[in-house]
């Protein structure tokens, strides 16, 4: 039997059914129907005010309609400002969320990932920009610790819980990333809520250096700083002098456990889109950090429903 659409006047006889006051049943089998069909009617197409308006029900049936139709096709307009998206460096799943809240396009990234491989198999080269396209894994098994320890370190298990629930700004996570080549370094800070990114260049990994740099980053923000967490690397082993000079206690989190800093490590994964593993960091300078931070703090996150870190952190007055 051949599926029957409900129809506009079908509509209008359920919306006068409805202000009548007839049950679901009874408008079911004046118009022949069967009641879960008007049931689903009722249910996907109220007006805003809840009262059953046809014309507003037949505009959304109508919509879904085009929206959904199979042979649906964007314009080369609208893949140029996709494209364009994702060489700045967003996913696929940043730029569909990012273009429907700001009303551009609707688009899922399925589609746009369709897309870019589609582009593949035909000798394409737009993978190249997807973030994870050059991602090398390798699984890590268990060891023991090798690293210096330094007692009275606060354990990750004293810090407050209200830094894991994220529900202030103010919490900060730390680490350092490292080249080949030479012995330069850089600094990264994350703000735990939001995702806030500061990038310090150091010369060199050294206690003094780490601990200078993360205090000139930290004492720029306008924002309390309520806690930081580490790793338990050597670089840190100054933390008391950040402690002092910042008025926050540092917290570090239990070796080879980076999941406990995933904030931290999930960062890191985005600065290396512009300073990847095995470079030489030597080049580097901190007009370079600068530019990628600015990148960063103005790229939407899913988390922040594609709001961008510097737009959550620093909101419009």
């Amino acid at each position: 039997m051949s599926c029957r659409q409900i129809t506009r006047e079908e509509r209008y006889a359920i919306a006068l059914g409805r202000q009548a006051g007839w049950s679901i049943r009874a408008i079911a089998r004046h118009l022949d129907r069967d009641p879960s069909s008007i049931s689903r009617e009722v249910r996907r197409n109220p007006s805003l005010d809840g009262a059953d308006r046809p014309t507003i029900a037949q505009r959304k049936c109508q919509n879904r309609r085009y929206l959904g139709h199979r042979r649906w096709r964007f314009s080369v307009a609208d893949w140029v400002c996709i494209l364009t998206l994702l060489q700045e460096g967003l996913s696929p799943e940043q730029i569909a969320g990012r273009i429907a809240e700001e009303r551009r396009l609707w688009i899922s990234h399925e589609t746009i990932y369709r897309f870019i491989w589609r582009n593949h198999r035909q000798g394409g080269d737009l993978w190249r920009w997807l973030r994870g396209a050059t991602k090398k894994k390798r699984k890590r098994y268990g060891s023991y610790e090798r690293r210096e320890r330094l007692a009275g370190k606060r354990p990750l298990s004293a810090r407050p819980a209200i830094v894991a629930q994220r529900a202030r700004m103010g919490d900060w996570e730390m680490d350092t990333m490292v080249g080949t080549g030479s012995r330069d370094a850089v600094l990264v800070l994350v703000e735990r809520r939001t995702g806030k990114v500061r990038l310090g260049k150091l010369a060199d990994r050294t206690t003094r250096a780490v601990r200078r740099r993360a205090v000139e980053l930290l004492r720029e923000e306008r924002r309390r700083v309520w806690t930081l967490t580490a790793d338990n690397g050597t670089e840190f082993h100054q933390y008391q002098g950040i402690e002092r000079a910042i008025g926050a206690p540092l917290y570090f989190a239990p070796p080879y456990q980076a999941w406990e800093r995933g904030t931290c490590e999930n960062t890191i994964g985005l600065v290396r889109q512009y300073l990847p593993k095995g470079m030489d960091l030597a080049c580097v300078t901190q007009a370079d950090c600068t530019y990628i931070e600015h990148q960063l703090n103005r790229r939407p996150r899913k988390r922040l429903g594609y709001r961008t870190p510097e737009e959550c952190y620093e909101p419009a007055a």
